[in-house]
């Protein structure tokens, strides 16, 4: 794939730093031209050391701040204890999470996820086979609405949901079943639901930040 020009870094040594990942890596991506090597609560620093405030925090991942010493202890304590459980066996903790999280936030049951786009997958998922199995969608008829300028991830269902060219353009063929409303427009959403008994569900962003 062809990238974007970068914009020059601040010094030779990041510059360096930059151009050995433009070389190896996978142009799919156009960073800001800052190498970073360590994060510390709200703050993060360059190579050369200069400080930076964090306030993308890796797009929410790290709300937390970085390096939290209460997650990365027990992020050490667990690894040295047992790296990984694969879903083919039960483990001792998995249980109490899912106990914790569901009592917190309402709900029966809970299936954990890496990421936030497997969890739109899974949700799209859910939805159809609900409308199979329970509303009575005729099989694989179920429609899914998407709200304009929408942006969930990088997969091929997530870009076929997409109104942005520089998300799907390439990609194709894309998911069938997709169909896109504009975004806050309650009445085109009202309308799509009384005209179309396949539609299965409604995914929408409460804010968006992947339009214009």
């Amino acid at each position: 794939m062809g990238g974007h020009a970068l914009d020059p870094a601040q010094t030779a040594q990041q510059q360096q730093l930059i151009d050995r990942e433009e070389k190896y890596g996978a142009h799919n991506y156009h960073p800001i031209p800052v190498v970073l090597t360590r994060g510390e609560g709200i703050f993060m620093w360059d190579v050369d050391g200069k400080r930076y405030f964090d306030f993308l925090s890796g797009y929410s991942a790290v709300n937390q701040g970085h390096c939290h010493p209460k997650i990365v202890g027990a992020m050490v304590e667990q690894a040295q204890r047992l790296t990984l459980t694969s879903r083919a066996f039960f483990n001792d903790v998995l249980g109490e999470y899912e106990e914790y999280i569901t009592k917190l936030l309402g709900y029966d049951k809970v299936l954990p996820m890496n990421t936030g786009v497997e969890g739109g997958e899974t949700a799209i998922k859910l939805a159809r086979r609900w409308g199979y199995d329970v509303k009575g969608v005729p099989k694989y008829q179920g429609k899914i609405l998407f709200a304009k300028d929408n942006f969930w991830g990088r997969t091929t269902s997530a870009i076929s949901s997409s109104t942005d060219p520089d998300s799907y353009e390439g990609f194709g063929p894309f998911m069938p079943g997709f169909e896109v409303i504009p975004y806050n427009d309650v009445e085109a959403l009202r309308a799509k639901l009384e005209s179309d008994p396949n539609i299965v569900a409604f995914m929408v962003e409460p804010i968006q930040v992947g339009g214009d």
